[in-house]
């Protein structure tokens, strides 16, 4: 079905500091609310990541809240717009900053994340603050982290007429939930995939394992793949592009490292041509290199002894 548009101006305290969200209807009762596929800035608000939300006839279910309290309350008015029904699910995916620091927006009772994301979040959530601060400024007046009060598990969960498969995933930063509702044949990626948007990898475990739960990703039988960033979209061509990007980065870090390259000739090595559509490519190669490249020297290393 074609894709219906529910638009919603989201007004905030100050002007200039606006989200203007907008849902779109990919199949009936689930809506997907694209953000920006830039990197966080001032002008953006940090909103640059998908969320979305599914009417199950006894509530809504969201899926992670945004970058800031503001963006969080304006995705639940733009929900409440859009459905009648009431909010009793928000399933937070992972610990990163712009899917759960919207927390605040929303009923405590109703978040839900699983419990390695949660000790994540609990570790790193003040110094992400801090560097959202910096990054977005006034956005992020009155945000604070908010911890979710209830635990996920991976398995079936039946909301209203729906099922929902919960999957747990370790390749983007050791713990990412995944969800298939099974009814609308929608797969909520999060960050395992990227469509058109270069992966952010500083905590991955390791990009082999990332490209494994691609592997086990592909298996299911999704219609619709709705990435962390990036554009929906129909079939597995976003996964696709995101397991090319991965292989070929892993391949191009071990050549590099048992050919003894620096970190510097390695963030200024060719991006092959058919990753141009990637926004942020060179960039994200620079926070991969930094984050990622020790340990493929290292392996290199332990190979020559």
């Amino acid at each position: 079905m074609a894709p219906i548009l529910v638009g919603l101006a989201c007004a905030t305290a100050q002007a200039g500091t606006d989200y203007a969200l907008e849902a779109m209807e990919i199949e009936p009762g689930v809506w997907v609310v694209e953000g920006s596929t830039e990197n966080f800035s001032r002008e953006n608000g940090g909103n640059i990541v998908n969320t979305a939300f599914l009417e199950t006839g006894a509530g809504v279910v969201v899926i992670d809240t945004g970058p800031s309290r503001r963006y969080g309350e304006a995705l639940k008015r733009l929900i409440e717009g859009t459905t009648h029904e009431p909010i009793t699910h928000v399933l937070l995916t992972h610990h990163h900053p712009d899917h759960v620091f919207g927390n605040q927006a929303f009923d405590p009772d109703t978040l839900y994340m699983l419990d390695t994301a949660k000790e994540l979040l609990r570790r790193d959530g003040e110094a992400f603050a801090d560097n959202m601060y910096r990054l977005v400024g006034d956005w992020m007046r009155g945000t604070e982290i908010i911890m979710p009060e209830k635990t996920l598990h991976p398995g079936e969960w039946e909301v209203g007429n729906r099922r929902l498969h919960l999957l747990e995933f370790t390749g983007h930063t050791g713990s990412d939930l995944v969800v298939f509702d099974e009814e609308s044949k929608v797969l909520f990626a999060a960050d395992l995939v990227f469509h058109d948007r270069a992966l952010t990898t500083p905590q991955s475990p390791g990009l082999t394992t990332w490209i494994e739960d691609l592997e086990l990703l592909e298996a299911l039988p999704f219609r619709w793949l709705v990435p962390g960033h990036g554009a929906p979209s129909m079939g597995n061509m976003a996964l696709q592009q995101t397991r090319d990007y991965l292989a070929w980065l892993d391949e191009a870090l071990t050549r590099a490292a048992s050919e003894g390259w620096s970190m510097t000739e390695v963030t200024a090595m060719d991006i092959p041509s058919r990753f141009d559509a990637l926004e942020g490519s060179r960039y994200e190669l620079t926070r991969t290199v930094t984050h990622l490249y020790p340990a493929y020297e290292k392996a290199a290393l332990m190979l020559l002894e």
